[in-house]
């Protein structure tokens, strides 16, 4: 079982930053591949990047490639997403996910899920 908190997340103005941390329980951090998912109102969730256990695959979505950052720190047992240049359709709760493969991450098929963090852009 692995249990995930994510932190990190409030209200920004357009063009601000954010960074988002994401603890996890358990032992095996290291096998296990994390991602980063948002859903805004009436939206379904989507995948917004995922990383793989040892940090040799990394996937953006389009819409925040060159401005949003997935990294881990395996010793500490944590996920990060670093959010720069922020708009307000950036708006939405952002879970951490975490699965047994990289491929059920990016197939929106992880096996643990964190109860999110809400980030609000004010435009």
């Amino acid at each position: 079982q692995v249990q995930l908190v994510e932190s990190g997340g409030g209200l920004v103005q357009a063009g601000g930053s954010l960074r988002l941390s994401c603890a996890a329980s358990g032992r095996t951090f290291s096998s296990y591949a994390m991602g980063w998912f948002r859903q805004a109102p009436g939206k379904e969730r989507e995948l917004v990047a995922a990383i793989s256990g040892r940090s040799g695959n990394i996937h953006y979505a389009d819409s925040v490639k060159g401005r949003f950052t997935i990294s881990r720190d395996n010793a500490k047992n944590t996920v990060y997403l670093q959010m720069n240049s922020l708009k307000p359709e950036d708006t939405a709760v952002y879970y951490c996910a975490a699965g047994r493969s990289i491929f059920l991450v990016l197939n929106g098929g992880p096996d643990y899920w964190g109860r999110g963090t809400q980030v609000t852009v004010s435009s």
